[in-house]
C-alpha cells in the first residue's frame, strides 16, 4: 500500500502566540546584521528555499537560540542547500557546523551552535511538522 503525503502549505492552525514566525527567508524575523541568523536567512533566500519559518527557542530549550525550518523542492535541492549553508557560516567566521541527513537529504540538520537548521522535502516536513510540535508548549502559556 503507498502511503500518500500532502505538503503542508500554512502554518494557520499554530497559535498566535507561539512566536514561530514564517514567510519570505528575509522578512521572516528581524535578525541583526551580521549575525549567524541572518547569514542562514539569506542564504537560503538566496538559495530559494520554501516555506522558511522561524522558531526562537529562548526559554523552551537550551540546545540553541533559534530553529529554522526550510523546504527543498527535490534531495538535490535539500543537499545542495545544507553543503553552501555551512560553506557560508565557515566563511563568514562562524566557525564549524556538524550536518546529518546529507547523504539521503530528505531531512538535512545542520547545527550551528546557537541556530538549528532543518532542510526538508516537502513531504518529509508534513510528515513530521516540526512547527507544530515547537509550537504544542506555547498553547498553554497564553
Amino acid at each position: 500500500m503507498e502511503t500518500i503525503y500532502t505538503p503542508m502549505t500554512s502554518l494557520q492552525s499554530l497559535p498566535v502566540d507561539a512566536g514561530i514566525t514564517s514567510g519570505s527567508a528575509t522578512g521572516s524575523l528581524a535578525a541583526a546584521p551580521g549575525s549567524v541568523l541572518e547569514l542562514v536567512l539569506r542564504s537560503l533566500d538566496d538559495d530559494q528555499a520554501q516555506d522558511v519559518v522561524t522558531i526562537p527557542l529562548e526559554g523552551k530549550s537550551s540546545v540553541a537560540d533559534h530553529m529554522v525550518i526550510a523546504s527543498g523542492r527535490s534531495t538535490r535541492q535539500v543537499a545542495a542547500m545544507a553543503q553552501k549553508l555551512a560553506e557560508r557560516i565557515k566563511q563568514g567566521g562562524f566557525g564549524h557546523v556538524r550536518i546529518e541527513g546529507l547523504p539521503a537529504a530528505d531531512w538535512v540538520l545542520i547545527d550551528a551552535g546557537d541556530i538549528v537548521v532543518h532542510l526538508f522535502r516537502p513531504e518529509v516536513r508534513s510528515f513530521y511538522n516540526l512547527e507544530r510540535m515547537w509550537a504544542f508548549g506555547d498553547q498553554g502559556a497564553a
